[in-house]
C-alpha cells in the first residue's frame, strides 16, 4: 500500500508539472481594455498629424496604463460629419477626441486666435507651441467644454500658388487664396487679395479646377495633399518666417476624460499639454524640409522673398493685430495684455 501511494503521487505531480509547463508555452490572452476610445480627425491616415502626433501619443497612452486604454483611430472624417464639425462631436460625444483646427469654427475660440497672427508667431512650431503653454491659463476660458491635450501649431503658412511668381504685395492683390482662419482672411484681405474658407481636404480639387490661385498652408500639409503637384511656386518670408500660422488641437470629451479613474486621468495628463509640447513642435518643425525637397525634386519654384519684399508685407501685417486687440476686447478679453503675453512667450523659446 505504501509503494502504491508513491507512485500514485509521482504520477500527481508529474501531471501537474506538465500541465503547467502547458500552460507557460502557450500564449497568454491580453487582458481586454477597460476604456476604448475613438479619435476622429480630417486628414489621411499617412498624414504626418496621424504618424508623427496621434499614433505615438495613443500608443504611449496604452503602454503607460498597460492596456487598460485602448484608441480606434478614424482619419479622413470616416465617422461622418465634415471638418468644421469636429469641434462639436469631441464636446457633444460623437467623437471622444479630436484632432481639429479651431479656425474651421470662427468665434468660439478668440483667445487662441492670438498665436496666429504674423506679428506673434515667428516661423518655429516649437517655440509657439511651447509659449501656448506658458499662457494656457490665460486661453482656458475658450476651452472650458472639452479636455484640451494639446493646443499645438504647425511650422507656418506658405504661400503656394499655381502659376504666379510672388515679389511682393502687389502681385497677389485680386488673386483668390485659401485661408486657413478668421485672422487668415484678415492677411489676405489687407493684400488685396480675396480670402476663400475652406478645409484643406478640398484643396487639391480647388486648385487643379482653377476655383482658387492658390493657398495658404504649410509644407507639412502639403505633403499628404500633394500640392507639389498642382503648385508652381511655394514662397515664404525672409529668413524663413511665414505668413502666420494655424492653431491645433487635441481634444477628448469632458465626461469621457471625468468618468476615468484618477491613475489614468494622471497617466492622460502625464502625456498631454507641456509635457509633449516641445516634442510635437519640433517633430512639426522638423518635416518642414521634407516638404519642401519633395517640392524641389517636383522642379517647383521654393524661396523666400527679399528683406524688402518681406518688409511691405509688414507692414500690411501690422494692423492685424490691432484688429484682433479691437475685436476680442469687444468679447470681454484683455486683449492688449494677452497679445504681449504671447509675443513675450514665443520671445522667450525663440533663439
Amino acid at each position: 500500500m505504501h509503494r502504491r501511494w508513491v507512485f500514485s503521487g509521482l504520477g500527481i505531480f508529474l501531471g501537474l508539472a506538465t500541465a503547467i509547463a502547458t500552460l507557460a508555452a502557450a500564449p497568454i490572452k491580453a487582458a481586454e481594455p477597460e476604456y476604448t476610445f475613438t479619435i476622429h480627425h480630417f486628414l489621411s491616415p499617412k498624414a504626418p498629424a496621424q504618424t508623427t502626433l496621434i499614433e505615438p501619443w495613443a500608443e504611449r497612452i496604452a503602454a503607460a496604463s498597460e492596456g487598460r486604454i485602448a484608441f480606434e483611430i478614424f482619419p479622413s472624417m470616416t465617422l461622418g460629419g465634415k471638418p468644421p464639425e469636429l469641434y462639436k462631436q469631441v464636446r457633444d460625444g460623437t467623437a471622444d477626441i479630436v484632432w481639429t483646427v479651431p479656425g474651421y469654427t470662427p468665434g468660439v475660440f478668440p483667445r487662441l486666435e492670438v498665436f496666429e497672427l504674423p506679428t506673434v508667431h515667428r516661423g518655429s512650431a516649437e517655440a509657439t507651441t511651447l509659449a501656448i503653454q506658458d499662457v494656457m491659463p490665460d486661453l482656458e476660458a475658450d476651452l472650458q467644454d472639452v479636455k484640451p491635450l494639446l493646443v499645438h501649431v504647425h511650422s507656418g503658412n506658405a504661400l503656394h500658388l499655381v502659376n504666379l511668381d510672388v515679389n511682393g504685395p502687389d502681385d497677389v492683390k485680386d488673386l483668390k487664396i485659401r485661408s486657413p482662419s478668421r485672422t487668415g482672411v484678415w492677411m489676405l484681405e489687407s493684400w488685396g487679395a480675396e480670402p476663400v474658407g475652406m478645409p484643406v481636404p478640398a484643396l487639391p480639387q480647388a486648385l487643379s479646377k482653377g476655383t482658387i490661385d492658390g493657398a495658404l498652408i504649410p509644407f507639412e500639409v502639403a505633403i499628404p495633399l500633394k500640392i507639389a503637384q498642382l503648385a508652381e511656386h511655394s514662397v515664404e518670408l525672409d529668413g524663413g518666417r511665414r505668413f502666420g500660422t494655424a492653431t491645433f488641437l487635441l481634444a477628448m470629451n469632458k465626461e469621457r476624460y471625468e468618468n476615468l479613474p484618477d491613475d489614468l486621468k494622471k497617466i492622460i495628463d502625464d502625456n498631454s499639454g507641456a509635457a509633449i509640447a516641445g516634442e510635437i513642435g519640433a517633430a512639426w518643425d522638423s518635416i518642414e524640409p521634407v516638404g519642401k525637397q519633395i517640392a524641389l525634386d517636383q522642379g517647383r519654384n521654393v524661396y523666400a522673398l527679399s528683406p524688402e519684399a518681406t518688409a511691405a508685407f509688414d507692414s500690411l501685417h501690422q494692423g492685424l493685430s490691432d484688429r484682433w486687440v479691437e475685436e476680442a476686447s469687444e468679447k470681454g478679453i484683455d486683449a492688449e495684455a494677452l497679445l504681449d503675453k504671447a509675443r513675450a512667450a514665443v520671445a522667450s523659446h525663440s533663439d
